[in-house]
């Protein structure tokens, strides 16, 4: 189990890196340029990790159209939060896209055909009042970018439930070679015909760390899982706001008002407390 949460700990490492990169970019070039660096470079990696053992055979799925699908909403997660970035503070943002477990218990009903009793629920509905808290609408304090980090973590929650589907018919190779295949085709497309390019040696090594970083977390992930149970390695994802908070106020000055730290506050407690749920119905049933 140790190994679990040291692969756990690096991919809570890893994924702030990765949105502070982005953020920083963003801020810089065009934003299409930054997801398709982002995508094209994790699907060079992950090949780069399995074509030399699997061959092209790491493609053959049982499910390709889950795949894609998964893929696709990546892909459109990953263009809702890279356009509220230049808008939110990282911690504001990372705090937001915690909702989305609320979103995958909520959606593990009708699309995996689990139970979620009255103290899930009751977690929920309290996990989005801690939103709420943070995004205050009707106030000066809420900002329409917010909107976009909730689709972003909507979009996660439904990827994170057909991971879980994918698991029971797919390897995780075949699975991490599909994640960023959609991203890489459509994002290629969508490039401009004279991309901006860098011209500062930080900001290739920011494009160039965009595929590492997002790459890395998503194996990171599957490989913490594959040494500790959920129940223990899932709440650990909760450090990421640590990490956002500190990268937010040393690279652009942000720091989270009491309010927002309030709101993730009680966003974090209700996700520990259903990770906690969770594994006393897998002890049980």
């Amino acid at each position: 189990m140790l190994i679990g949460i040291g692969f756990m700990c690096l991919a809570v490492c890893a994924l702030p890196v990765l949105n502070a990169s982005a953020k920083v970019l963003v801020l810089s070039y065009p934003l299409v340029q930054v997801v398709w660096a982002r995508f094209a470079g994790h699907l060079l990696y992950v090949l780069a990790a399995f074509l030399p053992r699997h061959g092209w055979r790491v493609f053959k799925s049982r499910s390709p159209i889950r795949q894609l699908v998964r893929s696709a909403l990546l892909l459109a997660s990953t263009v809702l939060f890279a356009n509220a970035l230049p808008h939110l503070p990282l911690a504001t943002l990372s705090a937001i896209t915690f909702t989305a477990p609320f979103v995958v218990t909520a959606l593990s009903v009708p699309m995996l055909g689990e139970r979620v009793g009255i103290r899930r629920w009751s977690a929920v509905a309290v996990g989005f009042a801690g939103a709420l808290i943070i995004i205050r609408p009707g106030t000066d304090a809420a900002h329409w970018a917010m909107l976009l980090v909730i689709g972003s973590a909507s979009c996660y929650a439904v990827y994170q439930i057909l991971t879980r589907q994918l698991a029971a018919v797919d390897r995780p190779e075949t699975t991490m070679a599909y994640t960023a295949l959609v991203g890489t085709i459509a994002m290629s497309f969508a490039l401009p015909a004279q991309p901006t390019w860098p011209t500062e040696t930080v900001h290739w090594l920011l494009f160039a760390g965009l595929g590492l970083f997002g790459g890395l977390g998503h194996i990171f992930v599957v490989k913490a899982l594959q040494y500790g149970p959920a129940s223990v390695i899932a709440p650990l994802v909760y450090a990421e706001l640590l990490g956002a908070t500190l990268l937010g106020y040393a690279i652009f000055g942000d720091f989270p008002d009491a309010m927002t730290l309030l709101g993730a506050a009680i966003i974090i407690a209700c996700g520990l407390y259903i990770a906690y749920r969770e594994g006393v119905r897998r002890r049980e049933g």
